[in-house]
């Protein structure tokens, strides 16, 4: 345990060193030039304001699993009530995404881009408290959700005050380093994790055509490239919501016969 905890801490270390050296400082103007900037029923830059809705869905929907009244399925999905904690902050940050992104692509400017990307910090933080409570357990995810989600929302503060990018670079990024690292080095409590497959394929997804906003609209100006990361990312949520709804705890081995 303690030589992979160490291995985990090496990794955090390398990515610090990375994103200190690699990552760009500040954030670029041209990021808030998006493709498609049509205007629909009055709402401009309607599609990647409307698109924001594929988050309150399943932000909504994944506490809804959490919290459905009599509770049969989402006991069975954790062995200790308190292991929904960081799963309810996760959901309530992407429903809160939802609002802030919506919110920025009205009228994309640094200002407002502070409020789409401060629930994202929320969201990040607290699913690798959740993956840190399954691998490892309950009270280390319990101890380190706050410390993780106050740290990404204090990386987004840290850009909106001073400028400086990479705080928030490594608070969004890490996670997706860590919590594959989390499913190799620790077992499995529960069944099912090959959902969490399914979130890193479609946040992957979502980076790509995200860095593809220009040329994905040039194809035929259907949608823009950013659109459709704010569809694949929604759709890698709807992924953990099918999760919970299906895990259970990983029956133990039986005792072998003497």
């Amino acid at each position: 345990m303690r030589r992979r905890l160490a291995f985990l801490l090496v990794v955090a270390g390398g990515s610090i060193v990375a994103t200190a050296l690699f990552a760009p400082s500040t954030q670029d103007p041209a990021y808030h030039r998006f493709a498609d900037t049509r205007t629909f029923l009055g709402v401009p830059n309607a599609w990647d304001v409307l698109s924001n809705a594929g988050f309150l869905l399943t932000g909504v929907l994944g506490l809804a699993v959490l919290f459905a009244e009599g509770g049969a399925r989402s006991r069975s999905a954790f062995e200790s009530p308190r292991e929904r904690t960081p799963w309810a902050v996760g959901f309530t940050g992407v429903a809160l995404t939802a609002l802030g992104s919506a919110y920025y692509h009205l009228a994309p400017d640094d200002a407002r881009l502070f409020w789409d990307r401060l629930p994202m910090t929320v969201v990040f933080g607290s699913l690798l408290a959740a993956v840190i409570a399954e691998r490892i357990g309950e009270r280390a995810g319990r101890l380190l959700l706050v410390p993780l989600v106050l740290s990404g929302m204090a990386s987004a503060v840290y850009w909106h005050v001073t400028g400086e990018l990479r705080p928030y670079i490594f608070a969004q990024f890490f996670p997706a380093i860590a919590i594959p690292l989390f499913f190799v080095l620790f077992p499995a409590r529960y069944t099912c994790t090959g959902y969490w497959a399914g979130l890193l394929g479609w946040y992957a997804l979502a980076k790509l055509v995200e860095t593809l906003d220009r040329p994905i609209w040039d194809l035929g100006h259907i949608l823009g490239g950013h659109t459709l990361k704010h569809l694949a990312a929604a759709a890698g949520t709807w992924w953990l919501v099918m999760m919970l709804k299906k895990r259970r705890p990983v029956a133990p081995e039986p005792a072998a016969a003497i």
